[in-house]
This record gives C-alpha cells, sequence and structure tokens, in this order.
C-alpha cells in the first residue's frame, strides 16, 4: 500500500506544484490590487455583458488551475522534447507574470489604457504559450483554451471601460 500512495504522491506532485503556482501569483496579484475590484466596480461605468464581481474570482481559480494542469504535463513532457518544454514553460512563467501585473494595474492603479496595452500583450503571450504547449502535449494546450476565451472577454472588457470611463 505505501508503494502505491508513494507512486500516486510523485505522480500528483508537479500537477500540485503548477497548479497552486498559478493560485498563489493569482492571489498575490488580487492581494495587491488592494480590494480595488470591489470599490472599482461599483463607481465606473461598465459595458454591456459585465458580469457580477462574484464570477470573477470562480472563474479565475478555474483557470489558474487549467493553467497549472497545463504547465505540468509540459513539464512531464519534457524527456520527449526538452526544448520545446522548456520554451513552453518560459513563456508559461511570461504568462504568469504579466498576468500580476495587470490587476494591480488596473484595480489598483486605475490606470485603464496601460491596463489595456498590458492585456494585449498578455493575449500575444498566451498565444504563444498556447502554440508552445501544443507542440509538445495536446492536451495541454487543449487545457488553455477556456483561458483564451476569457482572456479575450477581458480584453474586451477592458477596452470598455478605459472607453467608457476616460
Amino acid at each position: 500500500m505505501g508503494d502505491k500512495i508513494k507512486s500516486f504522491w510523485n505522480a500528483a506532485k508537479p500537477y500540485l506544484f503548477f497548479s497552486l503556482l498559478s493560485l498563489a501569483v493569482g492571489g498575490l496579484s488580487a492581494l495587491l490590487s488592494g480590494g480595488g475590484m470591489k470599490t472599482l466596480y461599483d463607481e465606473i461605468v461598465r459595458p454591456l455583458l459585465s458580469p457580477p464581481p462574484i464570477v470573477f474570482p470562480i472563474v479565475w481559480t478555474l483557470l489558474y488551475s487549467l493553467m497549472g494542469i497545463g504547465a505540468a504535463r509540459v513539464y512531464l513532457a519534457r524527456d520527449r522534447d526538452p526544448a520545446g518544454a522548456r520554451t513552453a514553460l518560459l513563456l508559461f512563467a511570461l504568462n504568469l507574470l504579466v498576468n500580476f501585473l495587470w490587476s494591480p494595474l488596473f484595480f489598483g492603479l486605475r490606470a485603464f489604457f496601460p491596463a489595456l496595452l498590458l492585456i494585449l500583450v498578455l493575449d500575444g503571450v498566451v498565444i504563444r504559450m498556447t502554440s508552445a504547449f501544443r507542440q509538445v502535449d495536446q492536451t495541454a494546450a487543449l487545457l488553455q483554451i477556456p483561458y483564451l476565451i476569457w482572456l479575450f472577454f477581458a480584453t474586451y472588457l477592458t477596452a470598455s471601460i478605459w472607453i467608457l470611463n476616460r
């Protein structure tokens, strides 16, 4: 029984690591935003299709988890394609960095136009990351599709908020 538990734990470690890393980055970013979402959402003109505030933490928890699972799959496939996995994981790290910076910029500083520019950079990074994931592990790339869809929606929201609140 001990060998089965050890085997399960060894298999689960990369998934836990990358998922918890993604969730921690998102959580820290939200924390550094100074609770800006709570007050900002009530104070600004919001575009059509703006979801209620409760939707964001639910969606982002799911998306960070999927990001982490995808990164873990890429990490586990590094023996098949070491260079491809390294590139994909570097893009994953860049994605986390740019993603991390967006919330404090948008919610904390209320810098809507710079946040729009940053989310456009993030769109490009995530498209490239998903493509790099696909080269290493097809499932890892497919797990990023909900993130891409939500990110494009977040880009629409960011652009609309900038336009409506200038």
